[in-house]
């Protein structure tokens, strides 16, 4: 059965090496969602420009669902500069000002943030009062679907604040080790274990899952009945890691909207990523059986060490 997954924040250019590509977390999440056979709907806002225009084609080209793009809007259209070291891994610098700053809340978007079987958030379009403001009003709809942040904190794009608002709005929690280091700097939690670190943060905010991206070397998921998962990363030849990220939490929303295991869900994110930074650009279309078959396939894997005895079968 199909899932309605709303995906709020920012769409915008990634000003790339080798050119422009239509991007921002929120979006390449809803475009993976979709690709998946899932209605995934990005709630964004672009402006009255050549990218707005052209980012709307590329919307419709993908065959995404826009009936919550908000278009017209006097700000630019997002764009954020993208220089990639030699293993692929993206450095950022994100316009500020852009349209996605004033998303506007409608009827329509609070009947669907009550429907959706999740919502997908971020902290990067909390960075602007008014879009931060519509957030607050979808986030306190009584909705039974899931709440998922993906953290995603962008220098100088998020406060304190803004993340501990959000750890309170949500039930499934995704972060990268980086992003991992941050919070247990800030909330003063020890990173010395990851499994406890997790546990700590589940404990602390009321999670339901919680789930760690080591990049190369894979994920770490737990969930609040114990249940602790590792997956090493696979060995590929990496064109471009951005999207990676995202591919993973859509693969893995994907499979977790159907019931499926920590670990199942965890090894189809996992690989969904992986085949993402197989290529440039973070939307190019996969398919689900593209996905299959790549799980299929024997490849090699990269291990983190410490997390071996969690690893899934």
């Amino acid at each position: 059965m199909q899932k309605t997954v709303l995906s709020f924040g920012e769409t915008l250019w990634d000003l790339l090496p080798y050119g422009p590509a239509l991007g921002g977390a929120p979006f390449n999440f809803a475009c993976r969602i979709s690709s998946l056979g899932d209605r995934g709907i990005i709630v964004t806002r672009l402006g009255r420009d050549e990218p707005g225009r052209k980012a709307l084609e590329q919307i419709a080209a993908l065959g995404m669902d826009a009936s919550h793009v908000q278009t017209g809007d006097p700000h630019p259209t997002g764009t954020v500069h993208v220089t990639l070291d030699d293993k692929g891994n993206p450095d950022f610098f994100i316009v500020p000002g852009a349209a996605y700053d004033f998303i506007e809340v409608t009827s329509e978007l609070l009947e669907l943030a009550l429907a959706a079987d999740c919502f997908c958030f971020g902290t990067l379009a909390q960075r602007a009062p008014a879009s931060r403001q519509a957030l607050r009003l979808l986030l306190d709809v009584p909705a039974k679907g899931v709440r998922f942040l993906d953290i995603n904190l962008r220098k100088d794009c998020f406060f304190r604040e803004t993340i501990t608002e959000s750890l309170t709005k949500t039930n499934v929690l995704k972060l990268n080790l980086q992003e991992a280091h941050y919070l247990a700097e800030v909330f003063e939690i020890s990173l010395g274990s990851l499994p406890d670190f997790c546990a700590e943060l589940m404990e602390e905010w009321s999670l339901s899952t919680c789930l760690v991206t080591l990049g190369e070397h894979g994920a770490f998921a737990a969930a609040a009945d114990q249940t602790k998962v590792y997956v090493p990363g696979y060995e590929i030849k990496v064109a471009d890691t951005c999207g990676a990220g995202d591919a993973f939490s859509a693969g893995f929303i994907h499979q977790y909207l159907r019931g499926k295991s920590l670990a199942d869900c965890c090894q189809f994110g996992n690989a969904l990523g992986a085949m993402v930074a197989m290529q440039r650009a973070a939307t190019t279309p996969i398919s689900i059986e593209e996905v299959r078959r790549f799980l299929n396939t024997r490849r090699g894997r990269l291990h983190e060490p410490s997390l071996r005895s969690f690893e899934a079968d």
